[in-house]
């Protein structure tokens, strides 16, 4: 908090007043986070198709994971990483935000599932459970130093096997 208000040339009573505590700025944060420079998954959710949703998604997430005019990776999974356990707040509005994404996955599948744009034996939940998982899994490997390149293998992978199915899931 001290690098902060003097970066930002403010004491640390004006930052509470403007904020109330540490759990609330950082709520802020990452509320203009997900819209500014994570508007891209808001994006990808408009696309027209469910693979070119999952293509998009993907694609943009790999791009800004490992943009090199910021932190690698994404804020709110390296918070998640990093964040003091002792702060129970914070991790429970970290795993909220975790799930908000997820049911919103699953919105734009069972939305594609309706339209006849997946197989019928699709799981929505389960694929957007897929698809949360290779989203933080790619942001979490950017912060570990992957490249662009070795990133779009891991989407060109998924994108290979799109859409994948009850049917051919059960045989793995």
């Amino acid at each position: 908090m001290a690098d902060l208000t003097k970066a930002m040339g403010i004491n640390a009573p004006s930052l509470y007043g403007a904020f109330g505590n540490k759990e609330a700025l950082f709520a802020k944060v990452l509320d203009r986070y997900i819209e500014g420079p994570g508007g891209y998954v808001k994006q990808a959710m408009l696309a027209p198709t469910a693979a070119e949703f999952v293509k998009q998604l993907l694609s943009a997430s790999a791009d800004f994971f490992t943009d090199p005019s910021h932190p690698c990776g994404c804020l709110a999974i390296n918070a998640g990483l990093a964040w003091n356990p002792q702060s129970k707040q914070v991790s429970k509005q970290l795993a909220r935000r975790h799930v908000t994404r997820e049911k919103l996955f699953e919105h734009r599948l069972r939305q594609a599932l309706k339209e006849g744009d997946l197989p019928e034996d699709s799981d929505p939940r389960d694929l957007a459970r897929y698809l949360s998982v290779v989203f933080q899994g790619l942001a979490v490997q950017a912060s570990a130093g992957a490249n662009r390149r070795d990133l779009q293998k891991v989407v060109d992978l998924v994108l290979s096997g799109w859409p994948p199915s009850s049917q051919k899931a059960s045989r793995f």
